[in-house]
């Protein structure tokens, strides 16, 4: 699990400890390709550890998304989904906004777009995260004759 190793040494060079919450939560983002609701991911890590409570969980997921590990993204309502960042510090997706569906994007073409703005306003960049909203293949209408 690349990114489960990759988001561990950024809990370590953080100076933080990899805590078995820690390590369920990131472990349940792994398995899961992400975007999972708070509910789900305590769901989740339960079934993992009982033992570890809602509040450690949601602590957690603060303290990753502080920390560049994970972020937030709203999808379908205002309910944020959580996603693992990858080793390059992003992650990209198209989400069709009418059946919520959500292709993730093997490559960025925003790292050299982010080194720019990171020059420019003096700041070390160290992850982004983008999201394309259209009308996927499935629910577009069949193009009708005469069209183009």
């Amino acid at each position: 699990m690349p990114g489960l190793q990759y988001a561990l040494n950024r809990l370590r060079e953080a100076g933080r400890k990899v805590t078995a919450a820690r390590r369920a939560v990131l472990t349940v983002l792994e398995e899961h390709d992400g975007h999972l609701t708070s509910a789900e991911i305590i769901e989740h890590v339960h079934a993992l550890s009982p033992s570890i409570s809602r509040a450690t969980v949601f602590r957690t997921l603060e303290l990753l998304t502080e920390l560049a590990i994970i972020r937030p993204t709203y999808l379908e309502s205002r309910t944020p989904t959580y996603v693992l960042l990858t080793h390059e510090g992003h992650h990209s997706h198209i989400i069709c906004v009418n059946c919520n569906r959500v292709i993730e994007l093997d490559s960025c073409l925003m790292d050299d777009l982010a080194h720019v703005y990171g020059e420019r306003h003096d700041v070390h960049i160290v992850g982004h995260l983008l999201e394309f909203y259209g009308v996927c293949a499935a629910c577009s209408p069949a193009e009708s004759p005469g069209t183009s």
